[in-house]
């Protein structure tokens, strides 16, 4: 009896070198060394189309998405060890204007030189990542409530004395940034949301108090939310009902 033939596997899809390497090029990145198609070469490739992934085009600095994985791990680590960490939030002030004024390659200017002056003020631990149009957001780990209004008045100040030659002719662009920061609460499991949400909240403090000044939540240390009460009695329902 013959026997039934098995079915080959379906043909692997072909692997889009030359469009990985144009994204590459387009980046400004330089393309792999070595052997082409070669198990190094293409290692190298991975690596730096995982990296082109996570970062954002214009400034260098972490894109959104590599922001909400590293806000998640951070309110993790909090939860877990009790450490402080330190969101900020910052907007660029009047940002529309300088577009307005000056046109989209000076409105890019303006963000390149603003991420260039955030990094530049914090710790290479930190990361700095931009999360929107003209918002900027930093994760400041291990870093103490008693020092968060000193580190976030470093930044803004570093904005401020940092004009940008954007104009025409070489004009210098005046720049400020709006802060808003919040602790995460530590030993309790918050979620990366309600952090945001708190930085937020104090960025439109800051904004509507006359913008390119700097809040940060009063009572960080020891402020819980009721979202993230609830959240500790879920995970310890022996705590609920207890005095505070």
């Amino acid at each position: 009896m013959q026997q039934p033939q098995a079915t080959p596997p379906p043909a692997a899809p072909p692997l889009l070198l030359e469009q990985a390497l144009q994204l590459l090029a387009q980046s400004g990145r330089p393309a792999p060394s070595g052997e082409a198609g070669s198990t190094p070469w293409l290692q190298e490739l991975i690596d730096a189309l995982v990296d082109l992934s996570s970062r954002d085009a214009l400034t260098g600095l972490a894109n959104r998405r590599s922001f909400e994985l590293a806000l998640a791990r951070e309110v993790d680590r909090v939860a877990r060890s009790g450490e402080p960490a330190l969101l900020l939030m910052l907007d660029i002030d009047h940002f529309k204007r300088v577009n307005d004024r000056f046109g989209h390659a000076a409105g890019d200017a303006v963000l390149r030189s603003v991420a260039t002056a955030l990094v530049d003020s914090v710790r290479p631990m930190d990361l700095v990542a931009r999360v929107g149009g003209e918002e900027f957001a930093i994760i400041l780990p291990n870093c103490a409530a008693a020092f968060g209004a000193t580190v976030a008045e470093r930044v803004r100040r570093r904005v401020e004395r940092s004009p940008v030659m954007a104009g025409p002719a070489g004009t210098a662009v005046d720049v400020t940034i709006s802060i808003g920061g919040a602790f995460a609460p530590q030993w309790v499991r918050s979620t990366p949301a309600l952090w945001v949400e708190r930085a937020d909240q104090q960025l439109y403090r800051a904004k509507a108090l006359g913008r390119n000044l700097v809040q940060l939540e009063e009572g960080a240390a020891s402020l819980v939310s009721s979202e993230e009460r609830q959240a500790l009695f879920d995970t310890h329902p022996g705590f609920e009902g207890q005095d505070d």
